[in-house]
């Protein structure tokens, strides 16, 4: 430019906006949850009288350590769906909570006596709570600012925790409910045993590992039958558990296998087969045991078939019967029969049965009423055999650290020596471990607490069914909404099939069964449990006030049962309830309970991982079908786990964790709540520095996208607005659009479909917005006066600036707030106090919408035409262009009913209904649309770049006639 040509710029309405291009989150983020604390959000929402209450009612995390990605994915979709629901216009309730019972935090303690030298068991009771307590309520608070710090909403000052005095009264209360309706028995069966925790676990205790363990193939000698083929061979069997063969009191076949006997007839130098030695096997897998046993197949021969007949009139010993030592205790004759569990897929086609160690076994004795011939105890709460079990006394399954015992060893020698042994090996399988301590555990026989889920309850709740299974599957089918729907199926199955719920636990820290049994009196006698409203109550009473502490005070019995009962008649439990009855029980203390908690007592929604349809979803689904009839949830909602960037699962010894405190500290919370919106949560998640990368891509183009219109809206007013009837086409299109969006908006939000709203919103903003509609109003934004056109354009993006902050708000929590404050500055300002506008129907057209996607299909092909010539360096600028648009007589009549040259950004346009060169520009998917490249004719506007013939003739001589008009 020469000295002598003016400078327009200042002429321009150019953007002004202080809403900085790098956002700078991990700085900021914090002091706008200072902000927000100062103006109390979460409490001024609450003063919206009228609305519909929606809770989401939170499934607790152990207060037991810092937040893992888990805990962050579940906390950031539980805020999406209150702040979402709350926007839409309703009352959206969340009250944190914690789990602070139960075996993590009562681990914890007992580590750091470990580390210490100390006795856990010389430690009084009510000291040793107190440490457990004191220990919960330190992780709470660290976990209440980890959670704050993702920008989670709710009632943080006052959450719920599972040992406040009143929560603990509750849970005991929901305990009593079970207590009186008589679904609460003691029973004994084999459950899930942790020998290093000592303790029973349940099913959402455990993970399945990989562990290498022993396996043996083992001999049982027939007797008895007179029959000279069969006495003196062989039953084998093969177990993985060779521990549990001291405990052997059966061997069962397969009515339906087809078995041999088959003899030795040769043998190499090292084997446990003995030439002439008879075995009984199944058919199907005689070659693959014998083969174990070093034998081919040209030592071995089949005599004969065994029949069930055959099999009827056997009698076996166990391999240690008659040993010198034994002390008889083997010498009984084994049972023998037919079990429907019996296949011939792998093993030998028998199954040992130890019943106190196996649950198919133990139900199989059960249902013949032969329980008390085949029950053992040789096992103790420790893992080692009981002191006076011959040969193995005092032997351990597993080590204090859970490794390998000693017990395996020992009694896979003892076998081999008395000449009980086929053969030996190791075997690498599927196991279950504590995902406490990691150890394996084993199945043992134990006293237990039981609800009974077949039960009638003879509560008087009976709409939906009499037992408690009855109701929880009813509840499934008929009361619940499944997100995934298949998350109705995972449940429903594993209530159809489950037993009895052990409610009890061997432990310290937690609520106790408060319960008396009479002694003297067996389980099974109708007065072993005292059910007594007044001794009740007194318990209740005593917890409201103390805690739970109570019942381990000296004297708690005399002073809950005296005066009522003789307290000399009556032994108190000190068993500890189930922690899963803890966090079952919250729906009575938190929704039913509270002021704030819902209307009804029941949730809207339960919202948690895969992995609670066997924990959490499923434990209050029981207690509440015992205590109330029903569901405690309206709708149950289910994400997947958190993997690494390969699919991995995440683990810190191989170094793949990602931590949220390590993301916010290098993006910022809304980096990591924009990468959950981004996933499919019903699937499992990837996360790791590649993909956060892409994340944090997305979100600078989101943001380019709100600081344009704050830019463009720097100096907007009342007065600027126009109406819809007076706006442009493009104006009203984008409208439509608006109307489109806002219907996909609140129905993903409403169906928790978070990933579809933002990328619809995504590509509604990057597209639809920066790529076209931004593109082509640059030029009025800029360089208009106070034209239709420009007030039209502004009064839109006033329009949109208020529907994509507050639709985004639920996701970017932090960022909306700021483009909120950039035009809504005010101490008690917040995007987080508004709703969603409701957007007038008036800005609904389909003609409008087919229109400009016809107009869209010939701009591409215009802008497709334009790059290659700016590519071949031809023009630098597509306003260098005057194209010729060939297209037909129907799509030439659109076109020239608009600006069409405005809309594809060059200086001038012809549109030509007859037949295109052949040289001419043309895209495979858009028929019927060619383009000729022309170069615009005239001079060059200094102000807005447009080539036109009229620059020159104006009274400023260097602008067009547009920017001329706007300079007066």
């Amino acid at each position: 430019m020469s000295d002598l040509t003016p400078d327009y710029k200042d002429t321009l309405n150019l953007p002004k906006t202080e809403f900085p291009m790098r956002a700078g989150l991990p700085k900021r983020e914090p002091e706008w949850l200072e902000r927000w604390e100062k103006i109390g959000i979460y409490d001024r929402l609450r003063e919206k009288k009228g609305r519909e209450s929606f809770t989401l009612h939170d499934g607790p995390p152990y207060a037991n350590g810092n937040l893992h990605i888990g805990h962050a994915l579940n906390k950031i979709l539980k805020d999406m769906v209150v702040r979402s629901q709350q926007m839409m216009g309703k009352d959206a309730r969340y009250i944190p909570g914690w789990d602070c019972h139960g075996l993590p935090i009562e681990w914890k303690i007992e580590e750091k006596y470990r580390k210490k030298g100390r006795d856990k068991d010389a430690v009084p009771v009510v000291e040793f709570r107190q440490e457990c307590r004191e220990f919960a309520e330190g992780w709470v608070d660290v976990q209440r600012d980890e959670f704050k710090r993702l920008g989670i909403t709710g009632k943080w000052e006052n959450p719920y925790l599972t040992m406040d005095f009143h929560a603990e009264r509750v849970i005991a209360a929901e305990f009593q409910k079970f207590l009186m309706n008589g679904t609460l028995y003691q029973g004994s069966k084999p459950v899930m045993w942790s020998p290093i925790e000592k303790t029973a676990l349940a099913e959402a205790e455990v993970e399945y590992q990989d562990k290498e363990s022993f396996t043996v193939w083992v001999k049982f000698k027939v007797v008895g039958t007179g029959d000279k083929t069969l006495d003196s061979a062989k039953v084998v069997i093969w177990t993985t558990t060779p521990w549990t063969m001291p405990s052997n009191k059966a061997v069962v076949y397969g009515a339906d296998i087809s078995y041999g006997l088959y003899e030795v007839i040769g043998r190499p130098e090292e084997c446990w087969a003995n030439i002439g030695e008879r075995f009984i096997l199944s058919d199907s897998l005689a070659e693959d045991v014998l083969g174990r046993a070093r034998l081919d197949t040209t030592m071995f021969r089949r005599l004969c078939d065994i029949t069930q007949d055959d099999l009827a009139k056997i009698e076996l010993q166990h391999p240690l019967h008659g040993t010198e030592g034994g002390e008889g205790e083997w010498d009984d004759i084994r049972d023998f029969r037919s079990a429907d569990f019996v296949t011939d897929t792998e093993g030998t086609g028998f199954v040992h049965c130890a019943p106190s160690h196996g649950m198919e076994e133990f139900e199989l004795y059960r249902d013949l009423g032969m329980l008390e011939e085949v029950i053992t105890y040789n096992v103790m709460e420790d893992g080692r055999f009981r002191a006076d079990l011959p040969f193995f006394g005092g032997k351990a399954i597993l080590k204090p650290n859970g490794k390998e015992g000693n017990a395996n060893p020992a009694i896979i020698e003892k076998l081999a020596e008395v000449g009980g042994l086929l053969a030996r090996g190791k075997i690498k399988h599927s196991y279950p471990h504590s995902w406490r301590s990691k150890a394996p555990v084993i199945y043992r026989n134990t006293p237990q607490w039981f609800a009974a889920v077949d039960k009638p309850v003879n509560d008087g709740l009976d709409e939906y069914g009499t037992t408690i299974r009855e109701r929880a599957l009813t509840s499934i089918d008929k009361l619940v909404t499944w997100t995934p729907s298949t998350g109705r199926n995972r449940l429903y199955s594993m209530i159809e099939a489950r037993p009895d719920w052990v409610l009890s636990r061997q432990r310290a820290w937690g609520v106790p069964l408060t319960c008396f049994t009479r002694n003297g009196a067996l389980p099974t006698d109708d007065d072993y449990l005292l059910r007594s409203d007044e001794v009740n109550a007194r318990v209740l009473d005593a917890f409201e006030a103390e805690g739970a502490d109570a019942w381990y005070e000296e004297g708690a019995k005399e002073r809950f049962l005296a005066g009522l009962v003789n307290p000399n008649e009556y032994s108190q439990v000190f068993d500890i309830l189930d922690v899963w009855f803890d966090s079952g029980s919250t729906h009575a203390f938190v929704l039913r309970d509270r002021d704030d908690g819902s209307d009804d007592g029941l949730a809207d929604l339960y919202l948690e991982g895969t992995d609670q349809h066997r924990g959490w979803f499923h434990s209050s689904m029981l207690q509440s079908c015992g205590t109330r009839g029903r569901a405690p949830y309206h709708a149950v909602l289910t994400h997947g786990f958190t993997l690494d960037e390969k699919g991995m699962k995440m683990s810190k010894s191989i170094g793949n964790t990602v931590s949220p405190d390590d993301v916010t500290r290098q993006y910022g919370a809304d980096i990591l709540r924009l990468w959950v919106a981004q996933s499919d949560y019903s699937s499992d998640l990837r996360i790791g520095p590649e993909i956060l990368k892409g994340v944090a891509d997305s979100y600078r183009r989101l943001r380019n996208t709100m600081r344009f219109m704050l830019g463009a809206l720097s100096d907007f007013s009342e007065t600027d607005k126009i109406e819809f009837e007076s706006m442009p086409e493009l104006e009203r299109w984008v409208l439509h659009r608006l109307y489109e969006l806002d219907e996909i908006v609140k129905t993903g939000y409403a169906a928790y479909d978070f990933q579809g709203v933002f990328q619809a919103l995504f590509q509604f903003a990057t597209v639809d917005l920066s790529s076209f509609y931004f593109d082509i109003r640059k030029d009025v934004l800029y360089c208009d006066g106070n034209t239709t056109e420009r007030r039209a354009a502004r009064t839109v993006l006033d329009l949109l600036y208020h529907r994509l902050t507050t639709w985004l708000a639920p996701v970017l929590t932090f960022t909306m707030e700021e483009v909120w404050l950039e035009r809504n500055p005010g101490d008690n300002s917040s995007v987080h106090l508004i709703d969603m506008p409701i957007t007038p129907s008036l800005w609904h057209s389909s003609e409008l919408a087919k229109k400009w996607a016809v107009i869209r299909q010939v701009r591409r092909v215009v802008t497709g035409a334009l790059e290659l010539e700016r590519r071949d360096k031809n023009i630098g600028s597509s306003l260098e262009a005057a194209p010729l648009v060939y297209v037909t007589t129907d799509v030439a009549e659109i076109l020239k009913s608009v600006a069409f040259a405005d809309l594809c950004i060059t200086s001038s346009i012809e549109i030509d209904t007859g037949e295109a060169p052949e040289a001419a520009f043309s895209l495979e998917d858009t028929a019927g649309v060619s383009v000729s490249f022309a170069k615009a004719v005239g001079r060059k506007c200094n102000r807005c770049w447009k080539i036109s013939p009229d620059v020159g003739s104006h009274s400023h001589p260097e602008v067009c006639s547009r920017c001329n008009s706007a300079l007066k």
